[in-house]
C-alpha cells in the first residue's frame, strides 16, 4: 500500500450478492477484503484516496445500451438491487460515490481525474470480467498503473475471473500488477 494509491471500489451493489440475479462468486468475501484495505489505508494515511462507483441505468440509453436496459429493466428499476451492499455502507458514507451508466468507471470525470493524479489505481469490486476489467483497460489507456487485487474482485465464475487475470498478466509489469490483498497490505 502506497501513500498515493487510489482505491477504487467498483459497483458493490446488492444485485451481485448471493441469491440475486447477477450474483458473483464471492461478493461478500471481496467486501470484507475491501473494508480491510480501506481501514488499513485510513490507519496508515491521514487522507486516503478512496472512491466508490455504482452502475445505474441511463434515462436515455443509446445504441446497444437500449437493448441492455430493456433486457434488464426489472433489475434496473429495483432500488434495492441497485443500492450498495450493507457491508459498504459505513465506508460509502465517508467517501464519494459516483454513478455511471457504462461499464468503465473511467467514464466518470471525477474518477478519471483522481486516477490520473494517483501513483497507482487499485481495483476492487464486481464484476471482475466486466466493469472492473473495463475500468482497468480504460485506466491503462490513461497512463495509469493498475493494481488488480485478485481476491478483492469477484466475477460470475472462476474461469471468467481467471480470463480477466490472464489478460492483465500479459500487461505486467509495465501497466499492471496482480496481487492478493495480503500482498498489497504488506507493501
Amino acid at each position: 500500500m502506497r501513500d498515493h494509491d487510489l482505491i477504487l471500489v467498483t459497483d458493490m451493489q446488492n444485485v451481485y450478492t448471493k441469491g440475486q440475479a447477477w450474483a458473483c462468486l464471492d461478493t461478500e468475501g471481496a467486501a470484507a477484503r475491501i473494508e480491510r484495505i480501506v481501514r488499513e489505508a485510513e490507519r496508515r494515511h491521514p487522507s486516503p484516496k478512496v472512491l466508490f462507483t455504482e452502475y445505474l441505468a441511463p434515462e436515455h440509453p443509446v445504441g446497444a445500451w437500449k437493448v441492455y436496459n430493456e433486457t434488464y429493466a426489472a433489475i434496473n428499476a429495483d432500488p434495492y438491487l441497485n443500492a450498495l451492499i450493507p457491508e459498504m455502507k459505513s465506508l460509502s458514507e465517508k467517501y464519494p460515490v459516483y454513478s455511471k451508466s457504462t461499464y468503465s468507471s473511467m467514464s466518470i470525470p471525477e474518477v478519471r481525474a483522481a486516477a490520473e493524479a494517483a501513483e497507482r489505481v487499485v481495483l476492487t469490486g464486481v464484476v471482475s470480467e466486466c466493469c472492473v476489467l473495463s475500468t482497468a483497460f480504460a485506466a491503462i489507456d490513461l497512463g495509469c498503473h493498475v493494481v488488480w487485487l485478485k481476491d478483492a474482485v469477484s466475477g460470475f465464475d472462476r474461469d471468467k475471473e481467471r480470463g480477466a487475470e490472464l489478460m492483465l498478466e500479459g500487461l505486467s509489469p509495465v501497466h499492471t500488477t496482480l496481487m492478493t490483498t495480503e500482498e498489497y497490505l504488506r507493501e
